[in-house]
């Protein structure tokens, strides 16, 4: 690692640790040559192939946004906006690809989108999936009801 100070191009490791829940990790650096210490922070990147195949960043706040969007007029809170976008991309990062198409992330967000409110579920699924008839929004509608009749009361 570079010193960000009189550009010297090796550091000295000092301490290791987790930050940001062990999302990433913090170290403390020091130069031998100026001798003054810096820290940094390291973190797995995740990026988006998106359907022009272009790449970016994943965003959380994008996965909010979109979600938001779908529970618009919905009881939905936004905490559990921000608990839906950690969990799914937690569960993007367990699987320990560095990139993911952006369809992939559509999917990871049906399940528990589904969890949260069945209607927002609905309207996230039309847009996402391409519903294209009344039928495919029955379909959905009735895969539902078997999974609430399914369910334990």
């Amino acid at each position: 690692m570079r010193c960000p100070f009189c550009r010297h191009p090796d550091s000295k490791v000092v301490d290791s640790r987790e930050a940001e829940e062990g999302a990433a990790i913090r170290r403390r650096r020091s130069c031998p040559s100026c001798g003054r210490r810096f820290t940094t922070i390291e973190e797995a990147s995740l990026r988006v192939i998106k359907r022009s195949g272009v790449t970016e960043p994943f965003s959380r706040g994008k996965v909010i946004a979109g979600v938001r969007r779908a529970c618009q007029g919905r009881p939905v809170q936004a905490d559990a906006l921000a608990r839906l976008a950690q969990l799914v991309e937690d569960t993007l990062r367990a699987s320990g690809a560095a990139e993911v198409a952006s369809d992939e992330i559509g999917r990871t967000i049906l399940g528990p989108l589904r969890e949260l409110d069945e209607v927002a579920y609905l309207r996230f699924a039309s847009v996402y999936l391409s519903f294209e008839s009344l039928e495919d929004f029955e379909t959905a509608i009735a895969d539902l009801r078997g999974r609430a009749d399914r369910s334990p009361s």
